[in-house]
């Protein structure tokens, strides 16, 4: 709990057996619960994360959507709930940045921003840095909200993730949050966080077939929402 506020944390996880353990141990103590989603994997992520003291829930259905969506069916009584991901390529002990805006009432979602942070040379490929670059400016073309990434180490209230509805279940996951947020008037931050190279090899930008897809993906988010209006309704709860 931090100043009050209960805190979940919820991390999909495919074949990260070498790196879960590490993401865990660098949570900061006042986190409440830790949820991994374990998306299928097939070495011994699960057993590593539950030694570790995490929730583990398992979401064969591929897609990181899917093993959010399966991590927040999984969420106990909460007030702010955090995604990060599991291959050690965040910071846990950065949660702060993102949680404390919320927990003070300045805002509703907070991404950690790796392009303001000053991600780790080469930990972000030059199609994820355009890719994030396009996204995130057709979003403030579209709906007036300026993002500078998609990261997803981000932070956001218990009660505005359930009006927004998640639905994606697979690439589109992230921009999906961020686009429905700008629709629906959240109050959205940016904070810089720290970023450096994954253990392992991406299941997404690191296959030239997994680059094209979320790109595609990404795009397609972007444009349904733009083709389906502007309206802007507000979610937000006391």
């Amino acid at each position: 709990m931090r100043n009050g506020k209960r805190i979940s944390v919820i991390i999909p996880a495919l074949n990260e057996e070498d790196a879960i353990g590490k993401v865990i141990a660098e949570i900061p103590e006042w986190v409440d619960r830790v949820i991994v989603a374990d998306n299928g994997s097939k070495d011994r992520t699960g057993d590593v994360a539950m030694a570790a003291g995490a929730l583990v829930v398992r979401e064969d259905e591929p897609g990181y959507g899917a093993a959010c969506l399966a991590g927040i069916s999984a969420l106990p009584e909460t007030d702010i709930v955090v995604f990060l991901d599991g291959d050690y390529s965040d910071y846990p002990a950065d949660m702060a940045l993102l949680v404390d805006p919320i927990v003070d009432d300045a805002a509703d979602m907070v991404i950690g921003s790796r392009v303001l942070g000053g991600a780790e040379r080469g930990s972000l490929t030059p199609q994820q840095v355009f890719g994030n670059w396009l996204a995130t400016r057709l979003i403030r073309m579209v709906w007036g909200t300026s993002y500078s990434d998609l990261g997803p180490f981000r932070a956001i209230r218990r009660e505005a993730l359930q009006g927004l509805g998640m639905a994606d279940r697979d690439y589109g996951w992230t921009v999906e949050m961020q686009v429905k947020a700008a629709k629906a008037g959240l109050r959205c931050e940016e904070v810089p966080v720290r970023y450096r190279k994954r253990i392992g090899v991406s299941k997404v930008s690191g296959t030239i077939k997994g680059t094209v897809k979320a790109g595609i993906k990404i795009l397609s988010v972007i444009g349904w929402h733009a083709l389906a209006g502007q309206h802007k309704t507000s979610i937000r709860a006391n």
